[in-house]
């Protein structure tokens, strides 16, 4: 019985990281989402609509983000965007792996080693979907070839 509870332990954490590696691209579209529906929740809007606020305001978010990765030119204003998408998911990245050490080793400066290594590894991750979010240019189907 001990075997099996540790082996669902460490499937429960693959599962747990998997999530949070796909999910990081969207930590900023997240947290937009949350203030607004907050902002809506506090001035009245009740659960309902803060709930359809947040969902809006998390939807404009992500789609501006996609949006302006396709449209701006300049390679400084796209590494600006993308940081503002990687930025919260390598922060998430580390709360995630600090609570998670946090039960598993006592030392207090190798938690602190293997949570900036976890938001690294996030941060990486959100940045390479973030890439991959963006145009890659004009294409070159409509050059006629001599």
């Amino acid at each position: 019985m001990i075997i099996l509870g540790i082996i669902l332990s460490f499937a429960a954490i693959g599962v747990l990281c998997w999530l949070l590696f796909t999910l990081a691209v969207f930590a900023l579209p997240f947290f937009a989402g949350v203030t607004v529906g907050t902002w809506a929740y506090q001035s009245g809007a009740g659960w309902l609509g803060a709930i359809l606020v947040g969902m809006v305001g998390a939807g404009l978010t992500l789609g501006v983000g996609q949006i302006l990765l396709g449209i701006v030119r300049p390679l400084w204003v796209r590494l600006l965007i993308a940081l503002a998408f990687v930025a919260p998911a390598a922060i998430a990245g580390y709360h995630a792996t600090h609570g998670i050490v946090k039960h598993t080793m006592p030392s207090e400066s190798w938690q602190l080693v293997f949570s900036v290594i976890g938001a690294a590894a996030v941060g990486v991750t959100a940045f390479a979907r973030v890439a991959g979010m963006a145009a890659t240019g004009p294409s070159s189907q409509g050059i006629a070839r001599a």
